[in-house]
């Protein structure tokens, strides 16, 4: 996760700590309150505990064409219990996992949902929910509110029959909106997910209007990973110029934002290139700001302590993986062995290598300049489109010559669109 509005604004979040390990106070302004409270500062990137993403049930409503966990309304057989998930929940406390994120399928499905999530919070565990927001009318709001949820991130995918087309759904838009208005209204603190392709990337700019005219505090653009029904919208992702294209409209609004004193919090997910890209133009405008930056993207380490390290999941039957994509291989199971103990087995090989990957990365990753502060990008867009978690990441826009490579190396250089 790139938070755009730290590195290339300056503005403190409630993030810093956890992913650049800094206190508030070191940059400019209050911290941007997008969530209840901050996290503290963990001794290392490489040492923290994962923020868990929970797939509380597989079970959703609408029908999206880029939907990793393949879902559809109705019952799956299997789903954790509600004593098994409270097993998990003391568990991942004891642990001391930074936060604990409730997704799906869509989470407001499971009936004892709250049940849960009180539980959680009474155990000392940040909860945050990922939703479509589609089912949250005001007294759902205010049961989100009441029940302690740090932060709500509701999916949009555009403006609109844009959005519908992409959830499947008429009215999918106008349903999740008044979602977002109802967590307003309550006072829940809320923001927006949307994932970039082809669709919808040329809607950027009016995706950011609608971000300033509805006050919406704070927005996550995911780049597509090629999972579940997202698999098949290969052919939908962004080029890497298209890619550029769309960080420069997403820097150059979140800048404009920060120079008219309006406070949005800007990240970008999925995607640590966009790391080194905007240290490369902070250099450009600001060369003693970008250092500082270098520095907090060298913290952070990119994806080398992402999938497997900083971030894991645990899908709806409690089989735990890398991240909420890399389903087809689980490193263990909750109903069998505490997800402490599996995430710290590095038996697995896969396990080992995402713990210590960059002696494993091939390719241009392998040669890459920015290998610090990128740190291989995301592992499991390369096994989808090479079948091998060490080769690079396709999802690499930048050029041979921008990563330091050298002509006629005789490398096998992977990964070019």
């Amino acid at each position: 996760m790139i938070d755009v509005t730290k590195l290339y604004c300056g503005l403190d979040t409630t993030g810093d700590p956890l992913r650049y390990g800094l206190k508030s106070g070191r940059g400019h302004g209050a911290p941007l309150e997008t969530e209840k409270q901050e996290h503290s500062v963990p001794r290392s990137a490489k040492v923290r505990r994962p923020v868990v993403v929970w797939n509380v049930t597989r079970r959703c409503n609408l029908d999206c064409i880029h939907c990793y966990s393949d879902s559809h309304n109705e019952e799956y057989p299997g789903e954790l219990t509600e004593e098994e998930a409270k097993r998990m929940i003391d568990d991942l406390a004891g642990f001391n996992v930074p936060a604990l994120l409730l997704s799906g399928g869509e989470p407001l499905i499971r009936k004892d949902i709250f049940e849960l999530a009180k539980y959680a919070r009474g155990q000392g565990l940040r909860l945050t929910l990922s939703t479509n927001g589609t089912l949250i009318d005001s007294k759902m709001a205010g049961k989100i509110k009441d029940t302690g949820f740090s932060y709500v991130g509701i999916s949009f995918d555009g403006i609109g029959e844009i959005n519908d087309k992409f959830r499947g759904m008429e009215g999918a838009f106008d349903l999740a909106w008044r979602g977002v208005r109802n967590c307003m209204e309550v006072g829940q603190k809320v923001g927006l997910r949307l994932t970039l392709t082809r669709r919808n990337y040329e809607d950027l700019h009016n995706i950011f209007d609608f971000i300033e005219n509805e006050g919406i505090q704070r927005a996550c653009f995911y780049h597509l990973v090629y999972a579940g029904r997202g698999s098949e919208l290969k052919k939908d992702d962004l080029s890497h110029e298209e890619s550029r294209r769309a960080l420069d409209i997403i820097l150059e609004r979140t800048m404009d934002f920060y120079r008219r004193g309006l406070r949005k919090d800007i990240l970008t997910v999925d995607n640590h290139v966009d790391g080194p890209y905007i240290y490369m133009k902070l250099k450009e405008i600001d060369p003693g700001r970008a250092e500082e930056v270098y520095k907090l993207l060298e913290w952070n380490g990119g994806g080398a302590n992402s999938s497997g390290v900083a971030i894991g999941d645990i899908d709806f039957y409690g089989d735990v993986h890398a991240d909420q994509f890399w389903q087809e291989h689980s490193f263990g199971n909750v109903k069998e062995r505490p997800f402490s103990e599996i995430w710290m087995d590095t038996s697995d090989p896969l396990m080992k290598g995402l713990k210590d990957r960059r002696p494993l990365l091939k390719g241009r990753c392998s040669q890459c300049k920015w290998i610090s502060i990128c740190g291989g990008s995301f592992r499991y867009r390369a096994v989808r489109v090479y079948g091998d978690p060490w080769m690079p990441d396709p999802a690499c826009y930048l050029t041979d010559e921008e990563i330091g490579l050298e002509e006629n190396r005789g490398l096998v250089l992977a990964g070019a669109k």
